[in-house]
């Protein structure tokens, strides 16, 4: 009689980022065998950042075989950039250098396992929704503010991609035509204007202007607290920020009629200070749209590891039994 329940065992969770690699051995309840957090070495090369994705997984497995005596189940990673999950690709990753990588064989090649890959931003929101500040709910979006923006809209409690894999990359939906450039080439993103690192940059560049070069270059977190207590350039930049990011936002509820957005990445952090001015600036760009409930992701900086644990169990068919979220 052929024994048809499904495997059992860890996996190994990759979120790829374009400064580091976060990295976890899970087990189907959320239980963390073992963290890691490696340079990801982009500096170096395309293939530098491939042989660190190689290397982690790689570690990992050992680990799994001397704490659990067995193979890792399979592998997860989760790459920024445009992502085609179903064949598998990094269609386009600016920051790593890969275009059109075949990257799920690639490593299923290497590491002898099977892997699922995923985009970082998707995955977050997957995590969010099953066992983060979205669980229990089947339509809404994440949205992930940090050096970038990106978002990913969750419908049926599937998350979608779009047809190229392109969806949701919020950060780049123009709305201040005569705005600052962005990163992509582009003038007046909503990335360029409300990102961290965008708060950061405008900030620090203003400051100058008064103050000469020797100014301080406080980060995005800093100047959220600078204009929560009324300090004036503070104040200008956030107020800014928001704006754009409510913009943004008025569109993607306009075009999706979310019930509810979570907001992730460092911004996140700012609390209040963010999502009440945020709150009041959205609803004052809606006519006759129900403004969404806005509410800070539970998951934090793990939701992208996370994610790519689920998507790995659900490739080898285990029902992840998450008792809370990775810590």
């Amino acid at each position: 009689m052929t024994d048809s329940s499904p495997p059992s065992g860890p996996v190994v969770a990759i979120d790829l980022g374009g400064t580091d690699v976060k990295a976890a051995l899970v087990t189907a309840d959320g239980s963390v065998l073992r963290w890691m957090r490696r340079p990801t070495h982009r500096a170096r090369g395309p293939e530098a950042v491939l042989a660190t994705v190689v290397d982690t997984a790689t570690t990992l497995s050992v680990v799994s075989r001397d704490v659990c005596e067995r193979q890792p189940l399979a592998v997860g990673v989760v790459v920024p950039g445009i992502v085609d999950e179903r064949r598998g690709l990094a269609v386009y990753a600016a920051n790593l250098g890969w275009r059109d990588l075949a990257l799920r064989d690639v490593l299923s090649e290497r590491l002898g396992l099977p892997v699922a890959l995923g985009h970082d931003v998707r995955a977050g929101a997957l995590a969010e929704g099953r066992v983060g500040a979205a669980r229990g709910t089947d339509d809404f979006l994440f949205v992930a503010i940090g050096t970038g923006i990106a978002a990913a809209h969750v419908r049926d409690g599937a998350v979608h991609g779009g047809r190229h894999g392109g969806a949701g990359e919020l950060g780049h939906l123009t709305v201040r035509r005569s705005g600052p450039k962005c990163g992509c080439g582009a003038r007046g993103c909503v990335e360029s204007l409300a990102s961290a690192s965008a708060v950061a940059r405008r900030y620090t560049r203003a400051l100058r202007r008064l103050e000469g070069p020797g100014a301080p270059r406080p980060t995005a977190e800093q100047v959220s607290r600078l204009a929560a207590i009324g300090e004036p350039v503070a104040r200008r930049v956030w107020d800014d920020a928001v704006a754009a990011l409510a913009d943004g936002l008025a569109t993607c509820t306009v075009l999706n009629d979310p019930g509810l957005i979570v907001l992730g990445g460092g911004l996140a952090r700012a609390g209040d200070t963010l999502l009440g001015p945020l709150r009041t600036a959205l609803a004052e760009r809606l006519r006759f749209h129900r403004a969404p409930e806005l509410v800070v992701a539970e998951l934090g900086t793990a939701a992208g590891c996370h994610g790519a644990a689920l998507l790995a169990l659900d490739l080898v068919g285990v029902t992840a039994r998450p008792t809370g979220a990775l810590t």
